[in-house]
C-alpha cells in the first residue's frame, strides 16, 4: 500500500501527512520568531529563549517603590550592571552620575552580557561600548547602543 491510498483504521494517518503537519509546525515556529521589531519595546530579544515581555512594573517587588530598579550602591563607578529582565543596562561613569542604554547589542541583537574595563560587553561577537554614551568602543557593532531614560530618587533608581 502507498502513502497516497486510504487506510482503514480510524485515526490513522500515512507519512506524507505526519510529514506536512511536522513542517507546518516548523514553520509557525519559525515566522513566530521572526515577528516585527516596531521598536516599542514591547519583548526583549534574547539569544536561543522566547521573547522576555516588558510589563513596566521593572521587576522591583522586593526593592523600595514599584518602579525601582536597583539602587546607586548597586552600580559600581567606571562601571554598571547589566539588568537584562529590566531591559536596561545602568551605569556609572563618574561618581553620582547615572546613564541608561538598551540591553541589546545593535550588531545582531544578542544582549549584552556584563559591565567591565569601562565597557558594556556583547560575549556574542566582542562588541565593547562606552559606558559614558554608549558609543561602540570595539565592533563589530557600528551603532551605539541606545540611551534608555532612568531617574534617580533617593538612593532608588528606576526608569523614567
Amino acid at each position: 500500500m502507498s502513502d497516497d491510498q486510504a487506510l482503514t483504521g480510524p485515526g490513522t494517518q500515512t507519512r506524507r501527512t505526519l510529514l506536512t503537519g511536522v513542517g507546518a509546525v516548523g514553520a509557525a515556529v519559525v515566522l513566530a520568531a521572526c515577528g516585527s521589531d516596531d521598536g516599542n519595546g514591547s519583548a526583549a530579544p534574547t539569544s536561543g529563549g522566547p521573547a522576555v515581555p516588558s510589563t513596566g512594573d521593572a521587576g522591583g517587588g522586593d526593592r523600595q517603590g514599584a518602579q525601582s530598579l536597583a539602587t546607586t550602591a548597586d552600580i559600581p563607578v567606571g562601571g554598571g550592571k547589566v539588568l537584562a529582565t529590566d531591559g536596561v543596562v545602568i551605569t556609572q561613569p563618574t561618581a553620582g552620575q547615572f546613564k541608561g542604554f538598551s540591553p541589546i547589542c545593535t550588531h545582531q541583537n544578542c544582549p549584552v552580557t556584563n559591565v567591565d574595563g569601562g565597557t558594556i560587553n556583547c560575549t556574542c561577537h566582542g562588541s565593547k561600548f562606552s559606558i559614558e554614551d554608549g558609543s561602540v568602543k570595539a565592533g563589530p557593532a557600528t551603532k551605539p547602543l541606545p540611551p534608555k531614560e532612568i531617574k534617580v530618587t533617593g538612593d532608588q533608581i528606576s526608569l523614567a
